[in-house]
């Protein structure tokens, strides 16, 4: 008990010194790059974590933050102007600052400045879809080094399924990576949550056991590293796996003693479409682990 105490706290401790980082930079360079860099995390897993435990993803932390800073110069100084404000967080225009902070604020820049009311503050932070409970078994599993076959996705996270038909109508041309037998894989290079949507990346993968033949599809062969991994299944539509992946990082991973390997989760696809209908699905998350 005492082991998984200390755990938890040096988990909080790290956590906390990011926290503080933002604080007392929002000038500088709060990229994920940068901040998982404060906290020795690694990078791929970093925005996840951050989320899970802050209750928001990194950019909008920060953009929190710096609209809480300028909401202090507006209320406490005078002579600071809107367009200050704007300039002093980060922002182009006071025209985006001033639509951000109303987003996020319920008033006008203006209007806070007359009436400042804190306790708005709080409710920025209420991400309710977060809440969910880890219910279901992690395991912890060696992952053998699997050779597939990739079709890289780039765009909105809604165009995925075009490019999972383009994969599909690939696998049946060629005869390489059969559905009936082949593991099928998805692996996301960033965060559909916080990427713009046009810089989204996703790997779309079959395994194979023979070189790819040359196509004009776009495939190419990669390989998922083996190690260890914490696995936990999914089930029901993909489209809300992130209900199951945030609170591996919220729940489990403070208390688990166990360090995030530097390569990006991935999921194993358990079920077919439309064979299987999707809120049936059966979905593996894997986690690397060090």
């Amino acid at each position: 008990m005492q082991a998984q105490v200390d755990t938890t706290r040096a988990y909080t401790k790290r956590f906390d010194a990011v926290l503080a980082y933002i604080e007392m930079n929002l000038d500088g360079d709060l990229s994920v790059e940068a901040l998982s860099r404060v906290a020795n995390f690694s990078k791929f897993h970093f925005h996840r974590q951050f989320a899970a435990y802050v209750g928001v993803p990194v950019a909008r932390f920060v953009q929190l933050m710096r609209l809480r800073k300028a909401a202090h110069r507006l209320a406490s100084r005078e002579f600071c102007s809107v367009l200050d404000a704007a300039f002093d967080a980060g922002f182009d225009s006071p025209e985006a600052f001033s639509r951000a902070f109303k987003r996020a604020f319920g008033t006008a820049p203006s209007s806070f400045r007359q009436h400042p009311n804190w306790q708005i503050w709080s409710a920025a932070f209420v991400i309710p879809y977060l809440s969910r409970k880890l219910t279901m078994q992690v395991q912890i599993v060696d992952f053998s080094e699997t050779r597939v076959a990739a079709l890289e996705h780039c765009g909105p996270v809604g165009l995925v399924n075009e490019s999972v038909r383009k994969f599909v109508d690939w696998r049946k041309q060629s005869g390489q990576s059969p559905i009936a037998w082949s593991r099928t894989f998805g692996i996301p290079r960033n965060n559909p949550d916080t990427a713009p949507a046009d810089a989204f990346r996703f790997d779309i993968c079959g395994e194979i056991d023979e070189p790819i033949a040359s196509n004009s599809y776009g495939i190419r062969e990669l390989v998922i590293p083996g190690g260890r991994c914490a696995v936990v299944r999914h089930a029901g539509s993909t489209d809300h796996v992130g209900e199951t992946v945030y609170p591996i990082y919220r729940d489990w991973l403070p208390t688990s003693g166990e360090e995030l390997r530097d390569h990006p989760l991935f999921f194993h696809y358990l079920s077919v479409f439309p064979e299987t209908p999707q809120e049936q699905w059966q979905t593996d998350i894997y986690i690397p682990l060090v």
